[in-house]
């Protein structure tokens, strides 16, 4: 039986119109003055760019390029530069190369065979230029996840996991593609393998062990329609031990999408009790 698989269904109208809303009124709520954005040359930060400058106008987004050159295409980092200049943003290029040197020479227990580490360094190198950035301007960090990294647990905690707004998190990224369609991103782009570049050769899709269309099927049907693996098998043909693997990824990776835990002491406790602050009038 061959293997079924869809973009998940969305109002894409709605989704825009209510993303746009959304990165407005956090802006507005935080009063800053706008959003910096990391653009990686990829569908998910092009298409938050995208509805940003929807949303603020051009003036009030700002985007840095922050390539490592020993791991980072030239081909990303034209692509990154290419995007903010046709939507008509202020962009900045911020080489981190002599930065992740610097962290390697001062640590004394850096271990070079270990490339998942030091690329978990460059995208908290990357998430510390940001917010210094936005601290600089009166800016909100404007993350670029989506949903499938999310529950998949694809993202480095504290590095291009932090943001202070996730606009299409709530986007499975086989619809962030079909968005960024109607956006005028550049089918280049759209069609380009997805990969945080934290090493060479990376890619998401051969990490991961499936192309994010198998992914987005298997989540929609896990979390959407509360299928078990063994109903999605029978409904899709994916392989149920693939199920399985994308299944417990959403489980193992549930600590990056929460806060650290605290051991409660008191009747109120911060996350466990008190989850939203009180206002007063």
């Amino acid at each position: 039986m061959a293997m079924k698989t869809f973009t998940p269904p969305i109002k894409y109208d709605y989704a825009r119109r209510r993303i746009t809303e959304f990165i407005r009124d956090k802006v507005a709520e935080a009063s800053a003055e706008g959003v910096v954005i990391g653009l990686s040359g990829g569908v998910d930060s092009s298409v938050t760019l995208a509805l940003a400058v929807e949303a603020l106008g051009k003036e009030r987004v700002h985007g840095l390029v922050l390539p490592d050159t020993r791991v980072t295409p030239q081909e990303d980092i034209d692509d990154a530069l290419g995007i903010a200049s046709k939507f008509g943003i202020k962009v900045s290029r911020v080489d981190i190369d002599p930065i992740v040197e610097s962290f390697k020479k001062a640590v004394s227990f850096y271990r070079p065979e270990d490339k998942v580490s030091l690329g978990n360094v460059r995208a908290r190198v990357r998430m510390t230029v940001l917010y210094y950035y936005a601290n600089t301007h009166n800016l909100l960090v404007c993350g670029t996840g989506d949903k499938s990294e999310i529950y998949m647990g694809y993202f480095t905690k504290y590095g291009d996991g932090g943001a202070d707004l996730l606009p299409i998190g709530d986007l499975f990224k086989t619809q962030v593609r079909e968005l960024g369609r109607q956006l005028g991103v550049p089918e280049k782009i759209l069609r380009k393998p997805s990969s945080p570049r934290l090493w060479e050769d990376q890619t998401a899709e051969d990490e991961l062990g499936a192309s994010y269309e198998v992914i987005d099927t298997v989540l929609f049907y896990y979390l959407n329609l509360k299928m078990e693996p063994q109903q999605i098998n029978k409904e899709t043909g994916i392989p149920i031990d693939l199920i399985e693997r994308i299944v417990d990824r959403i489980y193992r990776f549930e600590h990056k999408r929460n806060m650290p835990p605290i051991a409660k002491l008191s009747v109120v406790t911060v996350g466990l009790d008190w989850k939203m602050p009180h206002k007063k009038e």
